[in-house]
């Protein structure tokens, strides 16, 4: 007859499968949070943010604050200068994670990664998103060539310096075609700003 496991086994378990643990997960199973405070005091878990822990053997990759952010807002999407550095297209290292968010969802809670909400609706929502796992989440990230067109579409937050370049490094790289490109700029609605430096790449 096999052994049950322990609800503190349970636990280190469950951190390894989800990547990113958070209490309710073990609320589910009907294990007590005093079990994550001993796994954290006995170094079996690591606690990475407000109610966000992760296995002590698990390794964490340049890009954990976006595993963090997804488990904490799971309808977000990872936006402008945090999805520029997903998809290699910045040199720049963004302290905090941007998100766009629903107009009426609320502003995320503060936690060990400080988010950047940007309230987007309709299609400049939900078109052009990717997803892709990261430390065993599932990530929301806006493509290449929407995350271009939103850098122009929210030049007065990000810079129209930044805009340009992202969209001259998206082209450099071949991470879009012109057709995906002019396609978001039209989503976001910014087509005449973006016309005249799609027609010089092309």
């Amino acid at each position: 007859m096999a052994r049950q496991r322990t609800h503190p086994e349970e636990a280190k378990a469950l951190a390894r499968a989800v990547g990113v643990l958070r209490p309710r997960d073990l609320a589910a199973k009907g294990i007590s949070r005093a079990v994550l405070n001993r796994l954290c005091q006995r170094g079996e878990l690591i606690r990475t943010g407000r109610g966000l822990y992760v296995a002590a053997v698990e390794e964490m990759t340049e890009n954990h604050s976006f595993a963090e952010v997804a488990r904490r807002v799971p309808g977000g999407v990872i936006c402008l200068l945090s999805a520029l550095r997903f998809h290699g297209l910045t040199t720049q290292m963004p302290a905090d994670v941007w998100l766009a968010i629903s107009l009426k969802a609320r502003r995320p809670k503060a936690a060990s990664v400080t988010i950047r909400p940007v309230h987007v609706s309709g299609a400049a929502l939900t078109e052009g998103v990717e997803e892709h796992d990261i430390e065993k989440v599932r990530v929301r990230v806006y493509s290449p060539a929407k995350t271009v067109a939103d850098c122009f579409k929210f030049r007065s937050k990000v810079g129209l310096d930044v805009a340009l370049e992202a969209l001259r490094d998206c082209w450099r790289q071949r991470k879009a075609t012109a057709d995906q490109l002019w396609h978001y700029a039209q989503v976001c609605r910014v087509s005449r700003v973006m016309r005249p430096y799609l027609e010089g790449l092309v």
